[in-house]
């Protein structure tokens, strides 16, 4: 906050009702925005978060240095703040607000953004996997989603080249909205994996950040568990993408110059996310191990796995089919488990499983996400 004596009143009355706070400089990634159990902006961090298209939520408060003026009401009305709170007069009320939203859940459905450090590091094999195993495990409803406009096409991995269906030149969006339901009837599919993909040769064109944003909060909010591939793609589109995703996944070959690629890649990550986790490909012609690479990096290691040399061939020959086993298996297992181990899951099983027991070489612990109040203003 731009107001230190405000900022401290906060923290004063945070500390009096022992809540821990988070404190952060807005605009928030979605991973931030969504775990917190409260957010507390003052007029400039909502007018920020505002701009930023921060979704609506419950749980906001504006809080203000005295009587709130004309230009507060309005970025409160912006934000969607649940209330206005002059301090110190309603510290009371703050307090209370902070015990009426301890127990908030977070929301039914997730995304997760898989990005290669390089190309042909195996993002959208990566990707079209977990989907696929999700879509078995997990839920009914799965979307995988091709963000990178000059890849090729998702489609062609899962054999459905051929298959009648909209792909993002065919997709009118229109006010930024769009129903998951009418996606999930418009789009081809495979496996109880929905796929938006993207075109090929002169329909492979850019894509609109707005309509993205539009198909992936349609997937989250419907429960959905939308995969989005992201591959080495970035501009306007990606960047937005990161910010609301629940995880991010980046996949690199274990090799000295993508690991050299990957440590500018994570650093970009962790910027907009900070929810960022690590999967290794082998083979290591220089001997690398993998959790040397991951401490270069900075991030937690989900999975390091084997070559798979027939790999190439079945893409090739038709289209991607999950083995019972595998290194495909089981880095596509690593990512769906860092999901559900999350302390605030955003997927659960529909139907009660056996545990899946994945040996995953030379793991981290996982990260723990908790979900404290959230304090966000700018600082000086």
């Amino acid at each position: 906050m731009s107001d230190h004596r405000l900022r401290d009143e906060v923290r004063r009355i945070a500390a009096a009702a022992d809540r821990p706070l988070d404190e952060r400089t807005p605009p928030l990634g979605r991973h931030a925005w969504t775990a917190a159990s409260v957010i507390v902006l003052d007029s400039a961090a909502a007018r920020s978060c505002a701009s930023a298209d921060s979704p609506r939520r419950g749980g906001i408060l504006l809080v203000t240095d005295g009587e709130p003026g004309l230009l507060d009401w309005r970025a409160a009305t912006e934000i969607g703040a649940e209330q206005v709170l002059p301090l110190p007069a309603e510290a009371d009320a703050l307090i209370a607000a902070f015990a009426a939203h301890d127990q908030r859940g977070s929301g039914d459905g997730a995304v997760v953004a898989v990005v290669g450090a390089v190309g042909g590091a195996g993002a959208s094999t990566l990707a079209t996997a977990v989907a696929l195993a999700a879509a078995k495990r997990f839920r009914d409803h799965t979307l995988l989603v091709d963000a990178a406009p000059h890849g090729g096409g998702l489609d062609l991995l899962l054999g459905l080249e051929k298959t009648a269906g909209l792909r993002w030149p065919d997709l009118v969006i229109e006010d930024g909205r769009v129903s998951a339901a009418a996606l999930h009837d418009a789009l081809p599919a495979a496996a109880g994996v929905a796929v938006l993909s993207c075109g090929r040769g002169p329909a492979a064109t850019e894509l609109s950040p707005i309509a993205l944003h539009a198909v992936v909060e349609a997937g989250r909010s419907a429960g959905d568990l939308v995969v989005c591939d992201l591959s080495t793609e970035r501009g306007p589109h990606t960047d937005r993408l990161l910010a609301a995703a629940d995880l991010i996944v980046l996949i690199t070959p274990a090799r000295l110059r993508a690991t050299a690629a990957a440590e500018s890649v994570a650093a970009h990550l962790a910027h907009r996310n900070p929810n960022v986790r690590l999967i290794i490909r082998g083979p290591s012609p220089g001997g690398l191990r993998p959790r040397e690479i991951s401490e270069t990096l900075a991030l937690p290691l989900l999975a390091a796995v084997p070559p798979h040399p027939a790999l190439p061939q079945i893409l090739e020959r038709g289209p991607l089919t999950l083995p019972r086993r595998g290194p495909l298996r089981t880095a596509a297992e690593a990512v769906l488990t860092a999901l559900v181990t999350n302390p605030n899951p955003p997927i659960r099983p529909l139907t009660p499983q056996r545990p899946h027991r994945t040996r995953i070489p030379d793991p981290l612990r996982p990260m723990r996400i908790s979900s404290p109040t959230t304090l966000t203003g700018t600082r000086r």
